[in-house]
């Protein structure tokens, strides 16, 4: 198995090099920091100085700060003396793009200076460019004559740096021999650490962001594979998913992409990338981070010996179909409705359907789910796509077996005399738990072989319960078992923001692989307000598919978290163009501060609204600049001009 993780079973975090930011160590054994980046102008000193004290009394390890020019990289020091004289030694981190002078000057003032590969010294053009081997060489040359003062000005001053790589920002000479890559990403990083090593300079933190989970997991797990590789020990890792967006969307797509990373024991420290104020960056970062905290290796779940599957790429599991469900579908939300005593017509608004008593029919949104469990027969008509799944004792008593599926155990699936169903059965399946049923694996995946009407539904109660998991799609594979899955998860956490964190990390690093048919989050401990809850669990589930990239239901926003290169209000323009677009389903849209990774996030966006200067907007449809300097003022409604240029515009539905 190609290396980057200490284990696919059970938690074991990565030995990374120890690194010292200022009174900080990070990677090795060290806890896993938490940190954020203030969004004032870097020159207005005392407005910088009050958001850091805000983060950092939200429990922010290291800040960050932007320098994007001589001038705010010296401001640097005001900003620092002004810190430390009300008493606050928490590192500060220079943020540089394009700037070696100002890289240069702030790594003689801060604890630790983030320069980016992608623009450090190449330029970004959108050119193809073809480079001999010798010409590639000169290149490197050419960046290494550049970045070389400042690896030693680092080492000079015992300054730390991270080389951070951005999807967005890969040079036009990376983009020519590797492509829109993750492998691409990780050269870009590998390039510059080579060069701190030769110079004998290992105070080195690295990441590998982008705005889509799916590639910033591939590209990670592919920078740990290289670095063992190629010099037999890894640095540490910064995690985070860049323009993740604001809300619930936002926390999701962070829970995501960070979580599935440190699930494998990857990554030092962490940063949720949100277009909200900093200090709300904190908490979400401590309800990742916690999770980590005491966590106990679990050591009933078999080592994974043979993979089938690429950890660097994404291929979906094949599975053939059952109903809606595998093959080429796209991945089902399952509602649980299993906490409810009587279930009424009203109670299914909560999961996308609504009835309209003037014409008898039901309205169907784009998030509506596709089966509830209960446990018993509803004695309404429910909407035709509508399917209840009941378990198997409940199911023998209803007449209408197309409606309802049965839901069996494995001593239930097992036995021939239990009556199943001739047309869909589900079957659970718990993955290696402590206090499991004491599955009889064999015998189920020998009946699972010759059944196509079954599917399967995995869940775990292990402290590891993805790993868990995963190891039972591995098991899957191995056998050649191609039934679909539903992935099973519930919550122990007591509130919503928890559990939300929860549900995002359990299942978005199977769906990430490949894994899972289908989604059923189940209602979290304690809750007893069970509608909103409903509601919430919903919206969730299809959150996570939406940020797996594995089922499409509503507008996609790659919006950036702002900072002090950014030229209009981000949060409330954000707010305003999420008000008139949040019912393009399958539109992405990149709502970018500045020119940093704007363009270069157009890529992953089908529309982006980028600050082009102070009150000034540029809109791009993909790549393409098709409008530039447009006044803040009526850039909205040139955006849904655009759109409906593009016949990317459906009038919004009156309710």
């Amino acid at each position: 198995m190609q290396f980057y993780s200490q284990s696919l079973t059970s938690y074991k975090r990565l030995k990374t090099r120890e690194v010292k930011i200022g009174n900080l160590f990070i990677g090795a054994n060290h806890p896993i920091l938490v940190q954020t980046m203030t969004t004032t102008d870097t020159m207005d000193t005392m407005a910088t100085v009050e958001q850091t004290i805000r983060c950092i009394k939200a429990g922010a390890q290291l800040v960050r700060i932007t320098a994007p020019s001589k001038n705010e990289a010296e401001n640097l020091q005001n900003i620092k003396d002004e810190l430390r004289k009300r008493g606050y030694h928490t590192p500060l981190v220079a943020d540089i793009h394009f700037t070696p002078n100002a890289a240069e000057i702030a790594a003689r003032i801060v604890e630790k200076v983030r320069v980016n590969p992608g623009n450090y010294v190449d330029k970004k053009k959108f050119e193809q460019i073809e480079y001999t081997d010798e010409e590639y060489a000169e290149e490197i040359e050419r960046i290494r004559e550049r970045f070389t003062p400042l690896v030693k000005i680092c080492k000079q001053h015992g300054t730390a740096m991270r080389i951070g790589t951005n999807h967005g920002s890969l040079s036009d000479r990376i983009m020519s021999r590797y492509g829109d890559t993750a492998m691409g990403m990780v050269e870009s990083a590998m390039e510059f650490l080579r060069i701190a090593r030769a110079e004998d300079y290992h105070q080195v933190v690295l990441s590998m962001k982008s705005s889509n989970p799916q590639v910033m997991v591939q590209a990670y797990r592919l920078l740990i594979n290289h670095m063992m590789d190629e010099f037999g020990e890894a640095y540490p890792l910064h995690l985070g998913v860049t323009e993740a967006g604001d809300g619930e969307d936002g926390r999701i797509k962070s829970a995501v992409g960070i979580g599935t990373l440190l699930e494998d024991g990857i990554g030092d420290t962490i940063r949720v990338s949100l277009t909200e104020d900093p200090e709300l960056e904190i908490p979400v970062c401590n309800d990742i981070v916690k999770r980590y905290s005491h966590r106990i290796s679990n050591n009933i779940v078999p080592e994974i010996k043979k993979i089938t599957y690429s950890p660097f790429e994404y291929t979906k599991r094949n599975t053939f179909e059952v109903s809606n469900i595998g093959a080429k579908h796209v991945p089902v939300v399952v509602a649980d409705f299993s906490k409810y005593k009587n279930i009424i017509p009203a109670d299914l608004k909560y999961i996308g359907y609504s009835y309209d008593a003037a014409t008898d029919k039901w309205n169907i949104g784009d998030a509506a789910a596709d089966y509830i469990f209960c446990n018993k027969a509803l004695d309404f008509e429910l909407p035709g796509t509508l399917k209840v799944l009941l378990y198997q004792e409940e199911w023998l008593a209803v007449k209408d077996k197309m409606k309802y599926v049965p839901v069996l155990n494995t001593q239930q699936y097992l036995d021939d005399f239990i009556e199943q169903s001739n047309y869909m059965n589900f079957v659970m399946l718990d993955c290696y738990s402590d206090a499991g049923p004491g599955n009889d694996y064999e015998k189920v995946f020998a009946k699972l072989a010759n059944d196509k009407l079954t599917v399967i539904c995995l869940s775990s109660t292990n402290t590891n319960a993805m790993q868990s998991i995963r190891r039972m799609f591995v098991e899957l594979m191995n056998k050649k078992i191609q039934n679909p899955v539903i992935v099973i998860c519930d919550s122990t956490y007591a509130n919503n923001d928890e559990s939300l964190i929860h549900y995002s990390i359990e299942t978005g690093g199977l769906l990430l692989d490949g894994f899972g048919d289908g989604l059923c989050l189940g209602h979290h401990y304690g809750n007893t307000n069970i509608a909103p809850q409903t509601k919430l669990l919903n919206s969730i589930a299809f959150g996570i598919l939406q940020a797996t990239r594995t089922r499409i239901s509503k507008t996609e926003y790659i919006s950036c978290p702002s900072c002090g290169r950014t030229l209009f209000d981000l949060q409330e323009t954000t707010a305003k163009i999420r008000a008139v677009t949040n019912h393009l389903k399958g539109v992405k849209i990149a709502i970018m501060g500045c020119i940093v990774n704007g363009p270069g996030e157009m890529a992953d966006a089908d529309f982006g609204y980028v600050g082009s200067g102070v009150g000034k907007i540029t809109l791009y449809k993909g790549k393409e600049v098709v409008k530039r300097n447009i006044d803040s003022k009526i850039a909205v409604d040139e955006l849904i001009n655009l759109l409906k240029e593009n016949d990317a515009w459906v009038a919004p539905t009156v309710s």
